[in-house]
């Protein structure tokens, strides 16, 4: 599977409470479930407008998927060619 960076423009999520952020997680699982197992969510980075949400899925058209049935917009998709972290300095 491929690895992709959705962002989200979400107004004031950064402010959501704890139960506001914990149905958000039960909707998108709810979505995840009902398209199978070709996509995966792995985590995402709440901001004060925005998300940034790490997925893996076997195309880009399944992210525009789980958007349309979460209700949560894809403003940008972008797929990760390659990862690097401080070990890649050294070779």
């Amino acid at each position: 599977m491929k690895k992709y960076i959705i962002e989200r423009d979400l107004p004031a999520i950064g402010s959501a409470e704890r139960e506001a952020l914990k149905a958000a997680a039960q909707t998108s699982n709810k979505a995840l479930a009902e398209i199978g197992t070709d996509i995966q969510w792995l985590e995402s980075y709440v901001t004060a407008d925005k998300t940034f949400c790490v997925y893996l899925a076997k195309d880009e058209s399944l992210i525009h998927e789980h958007a349309k049935k979460s209700g949560f917009p894809a403003n940008k998709v972008t797929e990760v060619r390659r990862m690097i972290d401080p070990t890649t300095a050294a070779g």
